[in-house]
């Protein structure tokens, strides 16, 4: 009978070429967060949409900031009702389809905001970042169905390094076709917003051809709003018992705030405090993207062998590392110059820190969405998903605006070791997640 049920189970699981499919919308959504949030049009915007007004960048930079905060509360409000509809009506598949319209069509539209046009600018990255970031609370939602519990870190892992793979491709064709973010390449690098969106169209077409919709619809003639109110109510009475589930979350919501910032502002900081050449930021692209998809494959592959919750906390440990040696690398490399009568320059100095950087970024991301799928029953998978992408999306909430309101007080540089403290709390509040009984919930809950 055992042998029996195992071998039901092992064949509702994924095939290969659905969790390519599915990775494929990691791969495609990609585009959108390097070349819109990371590093073509946060930059671009920045300097030169809203530009510097006499105060060194710090009106752009809050009010980028601040449309990226109220993209991420709209996600953080929405999110859990979506999917706890997803759930009920099996069409988490619907929802995914949806999400990557909407981005598609109002990244495409950022080719109208021009030089001056703040307000247009603002409007389209917040419904654009809403969309963006909806989908990916909905495609992670499908990751514990795909396989056994001990393979979710590496099927996790292979989703977020073949996404660093599809942003190199994309980032990569923009830097060295479009060109640098300036007023004088202004009418070539608009076309980033078209460019992103064309590559997320497109590459995205497997995860629909090949992604299965496995959940069963409950019966119909129930409004959507009253499903989402029941479901969500019913579900925060339930966390209680997923006690290291609900502790995670708080945890995740200290270090995806740390994370968030460095995704805003990292390519900013570069631009602003390390002062690189274009040629020195198109390296830093590229080593991030190789780093961090080395960083999500290894990092699965070792999730599954020491744990999801030793993994994660790892990866926190890294970001600590990486987030002090970026505050310090001005420091660092002045001196080295002086102690050795050196002749480096801090951007080539702050392309080693970019190394640690992208292996904290890749293997971070992964070990939490593994960590989430291993403590969710099946049939509230949509649902649980939503609350990792609100907890992930109010870390964006407040990661950002925290940042935006102190760098406007003290400076860009100073600011990004608020990061360094947030991995240090989430830390400590993950050494009292346990692993097995979370897992040991989500089974028993499954089972009931």
């Amino acid at each position: 009978m055992l042998l029996n049920d195992a071998a039901k189970a092992a064949s509702s699981y994924a095939s290969r070429r659905e969790i390519f499919g599915w990775a494929m919308f990691d791969f495609a959504n990609q585009a959108y967060t390097l070349l819109i949030i990371t590093v073509v049009f946060g930059e671009l915007f920045t300097t030169v949409i809203v530009g510097d007004r006499g105060d060194g960048f710090r009106l752009a930079n809050f009010l980028w900031s601040l449309a990226l905060a109220v993209s991420y509360l709209m996600v953080v409000v929405t999110a859990p009702l979506c999917g706890a509809i997803m759930d009920y009506r099996a069409e988490k598949k619907r929802f995914l389809f949806f999400s990557y319209l909407a981005t598609v069509a109002t990244t495409a539209m950022l080719y109208f905001v021009s030089p001056g046009y703040v307000v247009l600018g603002l409007v389209l990255i917040v419904l654009s970042n809403y969309a963006y970031s909806m989908g990916e609370s909905f495609i992670a939602a499908f990751l514990p169905e795909l396989g056994p519990p001990e393979k979710l870190g590496k099927i996790s892992g292979f989703g977020w390094s073949l996404g660093y793979i599809g942003g190199l491709f994309a980032a990569g064709f923009t830097l060295v076709v479009l060109g640098e973010a300036t007023v004088e390449n202004y009418e070539r690098i608009r076309w980033v917003g078209p460019f992103a969106a064309g590559f997320f169209l497109i590459t995205a077409i497997p995860t629909f051809l090949w992604l299965k919709e496995r959940g069963t619809p409950k019966p119909s003639g129930v409004a959507y709003w009253d499903i989402a109110q029941q479901r969500v109510r019913s579900t925060l009475h339930e966390l209680r018992y997923f006690k290291d589930l609900s502790v995670f979350l708080v945890s995740l919501l200290f270090s995806m705030a740390g994370v968030y910032i460095i995704i805003a502002f990292a390519f900013i900081y570069g631009a602003q405090v390390i002062g690189w050449d274009e040629s020195v930021r198109n390296i830093m692209f590229i080593i991030v993207q190789i780093t961090a998809a080395a960083g999500a494959l290894g990092f699965g592959w070792l999730q599954d062998r020491l744990g999801a919750k030793h993994t994660y906390q790892i990866t926190l440990g890294l970001w600590v590392v990486a987030i002090i040696a970026i505050w310090a690398t001005p420091e660092i490399t002045a001196w080295a110059n002086m102690r050795f009568d050196w002749q480096w320059q801090a951007q080539h100095v702050f392309l080693a820190v970019g190394c640690l950087a992208g292996l904290s970024l890749g293997s971070s991301q992964s070990a939490s969405r593994a960590l989430v799928g291993l403590f969710s029953p099946l049939e509230k998978s949509a649902e649980f998903f939503g609350f990792w992408g609100l907890a992930n999306k109010l870390a964006g909430v407040l990661g950002i605006v925290m940042l935006g309101v102190l760098q406007t007080i003290i400076g860009l540089q100073a600011s990004i070791l608020l990061c360094a403290g947030l991995f240090v709390i989430a830390m400590l509040i993950c050494a009292n997640v346990n692993e097995r009984r979370g897992r040991d919930a989500a089974i028993a809950w499954q089972s009931a």
